[in-house]
């Protein structure tokens, strides 16, 4: 059995989703995936233990922690691309935007044609983060908090491991 990276996007939606019950087809639909791809996304994801079954579908958050703090950034290593339009992500999206001086520099961001920024191109966990992140903020934060552990710079990535423990912790 091998994790694909949408099975992490599936984690966290289910993280913010915190023991919400939802249907597969309805997950689908705010993740912009089809419900038998969450489906077998679930099942590998309860296969490495990383959420389980109770009354609905509940992530093992210490397991999730420790694999998005020391194994994401070796196993989805995001693709770094051309200039395009999109959805700012990592240290160019909230939360992390408002604690790094803006540089001169072109944001990363998930190319996305509705996209109202012109930046670097960074390859999201799945091609509909950008549509599920528009609907939903706190969805948005940890996407761009895991993109900023997945390719960020050193500092980038300790402020968002610091996030990433908070916000994992209080649920």
């Amino acid at each position: 059995m091998e994790l694909k990276q949408q099975d992490i996007y599936v984690a966290l939606k289910l993280v913010v989703l915190n023991n919400e019950p939802c249907s597969m087809q309805r997950l689908g639909e705010l993740l912009g995936m089809s419900s038998s791809r969450v489906h077998e996304s679930i099942h590998r994801l309860i296969k490495a233990s990383l959420i389980r079954k109770d009354i609905g579908y509940r992530p093992v958050l210490a397991n999730l922690k420790e694999f998005i703090v020391h194994g994401i950034r070796f196993a989805f290593v995001p693709e770094i691309g051309e200039p395009t339009r999109g959805l700012p992500t990592a240290s160019f999206a909230p939360p992390l935007n408002s604690e790094f001086i803006e540089s001169l520099e072109h944001p990363h961001v998930w190319p996305d044609p509705e996209g109202a920024i012109r930046g670097i191109s960074f390859s999201p966990l799945h091609k509909s983060a950008a549509y599920a992140a528009r609907s939903d903020p706190e969805f948005y934060a940890l996407l761009a908090m895991v993109d900023a552990i997945r390719g960020g710079r050193a500092r980038e990535r300790k402020m968002a491991i610091e996030m990433i423990d908070q916000r994992l912790s209080s649920k």
